[in-house]
């Protein structure tokens, strides 16, 4: 049996790629247990070379994941957005944000075929060689070549422009809570780009927006309509990092039981002290991995 600490030496790693293919938690959870049993039975002469053989292993599993996801999501109902991986606000001595697990790129990223997504994730993510990422793909490295060329081309023209300053994103997601907190429309009004775009997923389980809200005035109304929607003393809005980001999370509930609560996470793109795009994530299946009481906080 090869050794299983060298499969935990590369267990963020192999996490990272398949979260950045897949853009499901429960997909890359899945993958790596997959992997692992995988790698459980390989025979321990067959494992000179860990990190390669699991990255390979990782990544073809995603990929049969991601084709076969196609059709569910052609029938998603509203905005198809990721789902969101949601922790402890970061240090602020990390200047800067990781764009490659930003929810707005991993958006992009979903409508790029499932190859081209495999091979710009992990050429450009990863830095794993294109005669490698043939062999997932099952193409040539030439093709494979192309297909990250022509991914990493419409990636560029469609992802929305961000800041990469983590103090900037967090002084205007800071600037968005006290105005929310205070039910300051003007206020909000004042940090949203004039062409902000709202998103929100919620796959036609719970009351959500089945189309994008555009332009600052719709969607400061939109926000006025959220607010009046949270409960006093049953509604929390906090600061958490949503995919490496400043981002915030309201939970609720009505009767302080674990099956009853309800959460919405809010990534943010900031470009210029200003919000471009706010993407809220709803649908409960995409935040089932969370620990919705631990976020609501003490009672």
């Amino acid at each position: 049996m090869a050794e299983p600490a060298e499969f935990e030496k590369q267990r963020e790693r192999l996490w990272g790629i398949a979260y950045r293919i897949t853009g499901s938690v429960a997909d890359a959870d899945d993958a790596l247990q997959d992997a692992w049993l995988r790698w459980r039975r390989l025979p321990d002469d067959r494992a000179e070379n860990p990190a390669g053989y699991l990255t390979a292993v990782v990544s073809r599993i995603c990929y049969d994941q991601l084709t076969s996801a196609r059709a569910r999501r052609e029938a998603y109902i509203g905005p198809w957005l990721p789902e969101p991986v949601v922790t402890e606000a970061g240090p602020e001595e990390r200047a800067t944000l990781d764009d490659s697990v930003g929810i707005a790129l991993l958006t992009v990223l979903e409508r790029l075929t499932p190859a081209e997504r495999t091979a710009l994730v992990l050429h450009d993510a990863f830095s794993v060689p294109f005669a490698e990422i043939a062999d997932v793909v099952g193409r040539t490295p030439e093709s494979v070549r192309q297909l990250a060329s022509r991914a990493r081309r419409r990636v560029q023209a469609e992802a929305p422009r961000r800041t990469v300053d983590r103090a900037e994103h967090r002084r205007t997601v800071e600037a968005f809570l006290a105005a929310a907190v205070d039910g300051d429309l003007a206020g909000l009004a004042r940090i949203l780009d004039p062409e902000v775009v709202w998103r929100t997923d919620g796959n036609g389980l719970v009351g959500a927006a089945r189309v994008p809200v555009v332009g600052r005035e719709k969607v400061t109304h939109f926000i006025g309509h959220v607010l009046r929607a949270f409960v006093p003393g049953r509604t929390r809005l906090g600061r958490y990092d949503v995919n490496g980001a400043p981002g915030l999370v309201a939970t609720g509930t009505a009767t302080g039981t674990a099956a009853d609560y309800s959460a919405a996470v809010y990534a943010f793109t900031v470009q210029e002290g200003l919000i471009t795009r706010i993407d809220c994530a709803l649908n409960p299946a995409k935040l089932a991995h969370l620990d919705l009481a631990a976020l609501h906080g003490p009672q």
